[in-house]
This record gives C-alpha cells, sequence and structure tokens, in this order.
C-alpha cells in the first residue's frame, strides 16, 4: 500500500510533496564566465557531463514521481542523465517546459559575466538583477515562475490527490518530514510524490526570492538568508516540501519549508 503524507489544515486534508530544483552542469559559457541567457543554447561540457553524472548518482535512490525541465539543451542534458540512473523514473515522461527556461540577458547574452557586472554597478545595481537592454526584468521571470508553480501544482493535484484518497490509513495520518542528515533524501523520506525540476541559476534565485518573501517560506534552522538567493552552483540542488489543499477543482498551495538549498556534495565527492 502506497503511503501519502497528509496533514490537516484548518479541517482539511492536504497533501504534501517535495520539490528538489536542480540546476543544469557546466557548458563551455559557464567555464568562460560567458553569459548564455535564452539565445545560446549549448550543450554541457565534459566537466558539466560529469557533474550531471554525480548528481544522477547522489539521487539515484531519491523517488521522484515527476520530472520537469526547461526546453534548453543543457537541462534537458543534465535531467535525462539524473533520470537514467534513478529505477523511480523508469517509464516517466519528462514534461519539457520553456517556463523553465533562463533568464533572457538582451544585448548581454555572450558577452562576458564581468562586464554585465560593471555594467549593473553603473547603474547603481547589483547582478543577476539588473536588466540588460532587451532582457527580462526580475519580475517578469518571478511571472514565469508563479506560472511554472501553479501549473505543476494543478498537475500533481490532478495526478496524485485521487491516489491519496484512496488510501485510507494516510487520512488522519500527520505529517512528519524526515530530519535532514546530509543524505541525498534528507526530507522526503516516505514521501512518495516528488517532483524533480531542472533548469538554470538566474532562474533559481529568482524563484527561492519568490519562495521566501511572497510565499513565506519556512526556512530551515540556523539557515543565513542571504545565502538563499546565492547563485546556485552548476547541478547545485534546492528542496523544498510543499503542502497543498484541494478547493472545489483547484489545488492550492497552503505552506511551503525549505529543506535545504544550493547543496553540491555529489559535485565535491
Amino acid at each position: 500500500m502506497r503511503y501519502y503524507s497528509v496533514v490537516n489544515f484548518q479541517n482539511m486534508k492536504a497533501l504534501a510533496f517535495g520539490l528538489t530544483l536542480v540546476r543544469h552542469g557546466e557548458t563551455q559559457y559557464n567555464k568562460e564566465g560567458l553569459l548564455q541567457g535564452q539565445l545560446i543554447d549549448a550543450p554541457l561540457s565534459e566537466i558539466g557531463m560529469q557533474q550531471a553524472e554525480a548528481a544522477g548518482c547522489y539521487l539515484k535512490d531519491v523517488v521522484f514521481s515527476n520530472v520537469f525541465v526547461s526546453d534548453m539543451l543543457r537541462a534537458r542534458q543534465t535531467a535525462e542523465t539524473i533520470v537514467k540512473h534513478n529505477s523511480s523514473c523508469f517509464g516517466l515522461q519528462m514534461a519539457s517546459d520553456p517556463l523553465l527556461k533562463e533568464k533572457s540577458f538582451g544585448i548581454a547574452e555572450g558577452g562576458r559575466v564581468q562586464d554585465v557586472r560593471e555594467m549593473a554597478k553603473a547603474a547603481g545595481q547589483s547582478f543577476p538583477d539588473f536588466t540588460p537592454p532587451g532582457g527580462e526584468t526580475q519580475e517578469q521571470v518571478k511571472e514565469r515562475v508563479k506560472e511554472f508553480v501553479e501549473k505543476m501544482l494543478q498537475q500533481i493535484g490532478a495526478e496524485h490527490w485521487q491516489d491519496r484518497e484512496e488510501d485510507e490509513t494516510s487520512l488522519s495520518a500527520p505529517l512528519e518530514t524526515s530530519p535532514v542528515v546530509g543524505k541525498p533524501d534528507d526530507g522526503v523520506r516516505g514521501v512518495p510524490v516528488h517532483a524533480l525540476v531542472v533548469t538554470h541559476g538566474a532562474y533559481m534565485s529568482v524563484a527561492m526570492r519568490f519562495f521566501v518573501e511572497e510565499l513565506h517560506c519556512s526556512l530551515p534552522p540556523d539557515s543565513n538568508k542571504a545565502h538563499m538567493f546565492y547563485l546556485s552552483p552548476n547541478t547545485g540542488l534546492c528542496r523544498f516540501i510543499l503542502t497543498v489543499r484541494k478547493e472545489n477543482d483547484r489545488f492550492t498551495l497552503s505552506g511551503i519549508h525549505c529543506v535545504f538549498v544550493n547543496r553540491g556534495d555529489h559535485v565535491k565527492q
């Protein structure tokens, strides 16, 4: 019998599920300190493939029920490599979604990151908050994040809520997330509804800020709030636990907790 974590939320039941965000592996552009954005669809470098393999081996025993990926090559290659190592992903169809693509840096794409940092400084702003001409603003990227989260909630709710209702043993079970002890399945042991999302660095930074500042995501103990918004390393991992409740025919977010951010243990190993 499958076990679905359920919480009582103001006398309403809610489905809890894990969300693991992964940045793509290194490309030659990353190595050379050049911006890719959306127009440059570079493949992973040799090191990037090694990083993706390391991430796949690290996550091989973590159970995933859904896989979402940016439609850009570097993210797809990373996701495909992670999935091939994971037996729980056998038969799962990866959902390729342009809402997960990297932030557009306009005329700065293909140029040096350092040059854009200097442009931002001259404008009295910080990178990557700065928007070069023709690029996306942080607000525009945030709107894509919000749209993806809403889309994901509806899909996961539609796919897994019925399973949860049919499991009579779970209807009164409290949500107990597993402790964080430095293991690949931190926070998601016993939580079989778990989405893997492979995307990009600047996009993840915007998503983190949205989760914390607007969705009021609770943070891990002793966490550094500033660190939450740092650029994730290539194949860096961020994990969250979300709770969703059903209202009429729609699913709404009722809580979000951060398990860890920007973990790169697999690369160090």
